[in-house]
C-alpha cells in the first residue's frame, strides 16, 4: 500500500531534477518530511489493495479527449485497453472473497481521469462473454459519459430518480458493445439530496440485481458532498490518482471523507510509461 505514496514521491523527484514545478505539489521541504507528512504516508500504507498503475490519457475538455476516454472501445488492442483489463481481473479476484457487483469510480478533484477509468473499466468489463454491465453517470451537475459515448439520451438518471420515467426507458445500450449505459441528461437542482435520497439507495439495489456488474462514475470527492453519499451505498471505491499532479493532502483527504473500509485500492493514472509488448 505505501506503492501509492511512494509512487507520488518519485514523481515529484523526478520532476524536480527536470527543474519543473509539481503542479499539485509541495515542493521538497523540512516541513514536507516532518511527522505530519510521515502519517500522510501512513494512510496510504493502510490501503487494502493496489489495483496498479494506468497510463490512461489525459482528462481535458477537447474534442481528441472524448475519444481517449473510449480508448478500450475505439482501440481495444492497446496498452491502455490492456491496462484496463489487469483492472478488470484485480477487481474480479477481489470478487471471489466478497460481493463487488457495484463498484464506485472518484477521484479527489477534478481532472484527475475518474470518467476515463470508469467509463474503460466498464467496457472492458462488458467484453466478458455472458456478462451484463452497466455503466451509471452519477455526476449530475457535469456529466460527460454520454458525450464521450457519442449518445443523445432523451431521459436519464434524474429523471428516474424523480420517477418521472421508468428505469428501462432511460437505460440506452451502447452500440456494438454489451455495455448498458444510465446517462444524465438534466442536470438538477438538487443533486445531492436525489443522491442521497432513498430512491437512489432502492434503486442502486435494483441494479446490483439486474447486472452482473454495475460500475458508477461519481463526482470528485473532495469538490462536493455527492461521492461521500454514493460511495455508501457500493460495494466497494477505486480513486483515481493523477501522477504529479495529485497533491498528496488531497488524497489522504479524499480518504479520510470516504469509508476505507469499501476501499478496494488506487489507480495511477498519466503515468510516462513505455509499453511492454509481449511476443515481440
Amino acid at each position: 500500500m505505501g506503492k501509492v505514496y511512494e509512487a507520488l514521491q518519485r514523481a515529484e523527484t523526478e520532476r524536480g531534477r527536470r527543474g519543473a514545478p509539481v503542479p499539485g505539489l509541495a515542493a521538497p521541504s523540512a516541513t514536507s518530511q516532518s511527522g505530519a507528512s510521515r502519517a500522510r504516508g501512513g494512510r496510504f500504507a493502510r490501503l487494502r489493495n493496489w489495483l496498479g498503475e494506468l497510463r490512461a490519457p489525459v482528462e481535458v475538455d477537447d474534442a481528441n479527449s472524448f475519444n481517449k476516454r473510449r480508448i478500450a472501445l475505439l482501440q481495444p488492442d492497446s496498452f491502455v485497453a490492456e491496462q484496463f483489463r489487469s483492472l478488470r481481473a484485480r477487481l474480479e479476484a477481489l470478487a471471489a472473497e466478497r460481493p463487488m457487483r457495484t463498484i464506485a469510480v472518484t477521484s479527489a478533484m477534478p481532472g484527475e481521469g475518474k470518467t476515463t477509468a470508469a467509463l474503460n473499466l466498464a467496457l472492458v468489463t462488458a467484453m466478458s462473454v455472458g456478462r451484463r454491465v452497466l455503466l451509471v453517470d452519477c455526476d449530475l451537475r457535469r456529466p460527460k459519459v454520454h458525450v464521450a459515448l457519442g449518445l443523445r439520451p432523451e431521459c436519464g438518471l434524474a429523471e428516474v430518480l424523480a420517477d418521472e420515467v421508468p428505469l428501462d426507458r432511460a437505460v440506452i445500450q451502447v452500440e456494438g458493445t454489451s455495455l448498458a449505459v444510465l446517462p444524465v441528461r438534466r442536470t438538477p437542482s438538487n443533486p445531492s439530496e436525489l443522491l442521497g435520497s432513498d430512491r437512489m439507495r432502492a434503486l442502486v439495489e435494483e441494479l446490483a440485481r439486474s447486472y452482473d456488474q454495475v460500475i458508477f462514475d461519481l463526482p470528485p470527492t473532495l469538490a462536493m458532498p455527492d461521492a461521500k453519499t454514493m460511495c455508501e451505498l457500493v460495494d466497494g471505491i477505486v480513486l483515481v490518482v493523477r501522477a504529479d499532479e495529485t497533491p498528496q493532502d488531497d488524497v489522504a483527504a479524499a480518504l479520510d471523507v470516504l469509508d476505507r473500509r469499501r476501499i478496494l485500492g488506487v489507480v495511477l493514472n498519466g503515468t510516462d510509461v513505455k509499453p511492454h509488448r509481449y511476443g515481440y
